[in-house]
């Protein structure tokens, strides 16, 4: 018998969707792996971090599956944000780029539960002990609660007039930032055309 994958780009569409226009969504709390550092995305650091996550994500996906509980691996998210410019994009942007804090997440299907976390990471520790710092990865609960979201075509380097619309559209109903940028990348950047690149830029925001 073959069981079906779940899916979340299937089974919670509506997070994984978004269109040109901004708009406001309300998310339920999700738990996600998560790891955080310092650094521009091109380094090493960064690059590492994105390793490390996909090799515990795996791991569950691998114990899942042999419960018959198979899933396809999510979509890599970030979350990016500066010391003290939370809400200035401009102060993002002339930020030196090493200066950048990031956290990168995947999202986990409902079903995962935290021994399998410690399962997987012992698993890497064993299989991969070359991942010297694999503990880095997380696994925590994220409330981004109401949020105003907008899809990005482009490259990343490109997405200053996509930002500046949805500041814009949060000004205008009257709320205000009350999270980090947050980036859900939903192609991969391997096999997409840069101008087919598409990006849901997300902001968690609170009545102004």
């Amino acid at each position: 018998m073959v069981i079906e994958k779940t899916d979340l780009t299937k089974t919670h569409p509506a997070y994984y969707k978004a269109q040109r226009t901004p708009e406001i969504v309300d998310l339920e709390p999700y738990y996600y792996l998560s790891v955080s550092g310092q650094c521009a995305p091109e380094d090493r650091q960064f690059l590492d971090a994105i390793e490390m996550l996909y090799a515990v994500g795996y791991a569950i996906k691998f114990d899942y599956k042999a419960q018959d509980l198979d899933f396809v691996v999510p979509k890599m998210e970030c979350f990016w944000w500066i010391e003290g410019g939370v809400e200035s994009q401009e102060a993002f942007e002339q930020a030196p780029r090493e200066s950048w804090c990031w956290k990168i997440v995947i999202r986990m299907p409902d079903f995962v539960e935290h021994l399998s976390y410690f399962r997987a990471i012992q698993a890497v520790k064993s299989k991969k002990p070359e991942m010297e710092e694999i503990e880095q990865v997380k696994y925590e609960l994220i409330n981004e609660g109401m949020s105003a979201q907008v899809l990005h075509l482009g490259s990343y380097e490109a997405e200053s007039p996509t930002i500046s619309r949805l500041f814009q559209f949060i000004q205008g109903q009257g709320m205000k930032i009350g999270g980090y940028h947050h980036e859900i990348y939903l192609s991969d950047p391997r096999r997409t055309p840069v101008e087919k690149l598409k990006t849901i830029i997300r902001y968690a925001v609170t009545n102004d």
